[in-house]
């Protein structure tokens, strides 16, 4: 079913119309098909791959982790071998591709905007119509003797089976979780496990996700040292060194909203989570203002402001966790964010009256 070639042609090989040939380090060749060629991956991850994930996870280059959207080929797989579906974020490729060392597989990839499979099948482009599509532009239906699909199950909520069914005749079969758990999966005949079915959260995952939710909240520092600059000059006529200090409280309202919030987010008390990370953030600043003796009258505006920035912060953790829902959300964010910009104001109205 599938040769190696090594012509290098991205257009054509023997007159076959092709899909482009993409240049990456995880490509280690191509194959001549029936359909055209198609690149081989390498199912281990180099050091280039891990530390471009790593940047990724401290927002660099975010946007741009993504791989272009086709077939892909993991190993020698033939017409009778899998099919599995997933997203162009590269991480989330990288996962399962990591994971098929052992198998020969084809590996459709969507074009989800480099958005991970659960988020993307939420918004809507993990969806029915590009998945329909990618099957169409890919000529799947005569590289393979089968008609099985196997998608995340994370990705249910964005595809309708039955009109994929209709529209091309495949059935989509979702498989476990995690890619982790393919090896088993595949070995017990493509049968799902009693857990393959089950989302988790450690704190291994929480932690794994404090740097991406850390440091696009440090870009608000400059304007804390703004608010403070101004702080300062109307109440002490000049600038000076003490506004460094004063930096420190809105510094523990970033450490509470992108990185203790998220360490907590299981035994916090409530399901909203403006309410948890207001809470915990009083919690933790009037801690601070005990144990270094701080002058009240001038803690108290910080009350109203610092609680909802924390709050704003650990909001944008909804995204990421498996404890919320898109209605949900919606819901609390209605509500909250016209109370967080209610407290803002009132803090700094409160700290402008005490300063006059």
């Amino acid at each position: 079913m599938s040769t190696p070639c090594g012509c290098g042609s991205q257009n054509t090989c023997s007159g076959i119309t092709i899909q482009p040939i993409v240049h990456a380090p995880w490509i280690t060749g191509i194959v001549a098909t029936t359909v055209g060629l198609i690149p081989t991956i390498s199912t281990k991850l180099t050091r280039s791959d891990r530390l471009s994930a790593l940047k990724m996870r401290l927002g660099i280059g975010r946007m741009k982790y993504k791989i272009p959207p086709g077939l892909y080929a993991a190993g020698r797989p033939a017409a009778t071998s899998p099919v599995l579906v997933t997203a162009n974020y590269k991480l989330s490729f990288d996962r399962l591709r990591m994971h098929l060392s052992a198998f020969n597989a084809w590996i459709l990839v969507l074009d989800t905007n480099g958005i991970n499979v659960w988020c993307a099948a939420g918004k809507g482009t993990f969806g029915t119509a590009e998945l329909i599509n990618r099957i169409r532009i890919t000529k799947l239906e005569q590289l393979i003797s089968h008609r099985k699909l196997i998608l995340p199950q994370l990705a249910a909520p964005g595809v309708a089976a039955h009109l994929v069914k209709e529209a091309t005749g495949f059935n989509v079969k979702y498989g476990p979780v995690y890619a982790h758990d393919l090896p088993d999966y595949f070995r017990n005949d493509s049968r799902i496990k009693p857990g393959m079915r089950r989302v988790h959260f450690p704190l291994r995952d929480r932690l794994a996700l404090i740097p991406m939710e850390l440091m696009p909240a440090l870009k608000y520092i400059p304007v804390f040292i703004a608010w403070l600059i101004i702080v300062q000059l109307l109440r002490d006529h000049h600038l000076s060194f003490k506004i460094l200090t004063e930096l420190i409280p809105y510094f523990a309202a970033i450490f509470c909203g992108s990185v203790l919030f998220q360490i907590l987010l299981p035994w916090l008390p409530f399901r909203s989570f403006i309410i948890n990370s207001w809470l915990l953030t009083i919690i933790f600043i009037t801690t601070l203002g005990v144990l270094f003796a701080v002058d009240w009258s001038s803690f108290l505006p910080l009350l109203f402001i610092l609680p909802p920035i924390s709050a704003y912060l650990a909001v944008n953790f909804t995204g990421s966790t498996t404890f919320t829902s898109l209605s949900g959300v919606k819901k609390e964010l209605a509500w909250g964010i016209p109370v967080i910009i209610i407290s803002i104001i009132s803090g700094m109205i409160i700290q402008f009256v005490s300063i006059i």
